[in-house]
């Protein structure tokens, strides 16, 4: 088996592994799809996109490092450092959707729930609360660029190793077919994890609980940020 065998047969691997084994790679579009109602078809489309942007920030930084001849070690701190960012931008996100959970919470009667001794007096005998709520839908259509945004910074430290080989072989074609089977191994890996995911839960009864979906997404996207950030993932 040729050098270059190995290098794809690791690819496709390393591809799998590294998206299967970080949530942050596939549960803020399961649980945004929900939440948002997309159709299956729009989930699986942001995840696509978001997965090229991801694959893509890492492929371009790894060629031009290489080419600039920058060492391994130190494309490999690069990316590194892209990963706290991006840890800290999916914490942010997972915060503001989670404020914006409890405002669609309060918003449609749930703060008929909580005890009075901490709601705010103007709540007490509302039904709902009087707020613009085009500005808030507006911002939330923002939500699929946020999600590419994020993959775009976010890092592929097992690739850049994996194109260090066919670079010092000056190989082109090498670090062509390294990077489209890593990338297509990990968007693979993200779509069918999403679309299983999404399909799961259509056998879950939210009907009910559609009140606190929202709620549920950001509490979810903030617990996958803290993984990222503070475990390892």
């Amino acid at each position: 088996m040729s050098e270059i065998q190995v290098l794809l047969i690791s690819a496709i691997s390393l591809g799998f592994v590294h998206t299967l084994l970080g949530p942050d790679h596939y549960l803020p579009f399961i649980v945004l799809g929900k939440a948002r109602k997309w159709s299956q078809a729009k989930t699986l489309w942001i995840t696509f996109i978001s997965g090229i942007g991801h694959v893509g920030g890492s492929v371009i930084l790894g060629i031009i490092g290489i080419a600039m001849g920058i060492s391994v070690s130190k494309l490999k701190q690069i990316e590194a450092n892209r990963g706290l960012i991006v840890g800290w931008m999916l914490i942010a996100f997972g915060l503001g959707y989670t404020a914006y959970g409890i405002y669609k919470f309060i918003r449609h009667g749930g703060h008929h729930h909580l005890p009075d001794f901490i709601l705010p007096r103007s709540l007490k005998n509302m039904k709902h609360l009087p707020t613009n709520d085009e500005n808030i839908s507006n911002q939330v259509k923002l939500t699929p660029w946020i999600l590419f945004l994020i993959f775009v910074f976010g890092p592929c430290e097992v690739l850049i190793p994996l194109l260090i080989y066919p670079a010092a072989q000056h190989n082109v074609m090498g670090i062509a077919l390294v990077s489209l089977i890593f990338g297509l191994s990990t968007i693979l890996t993200m779509l069918t994890t999403v679309y299983l995911g999404y399909k799961g839960f259509s056998f879950l009864n939210v009907k009910k609980h559609e009140k606190y979906m929202h709620l549920i997404a950001g509490a979810i996207i903030l617990f996958a940020g803290l993984g990222m950030q503070f475990m390892g993932w």
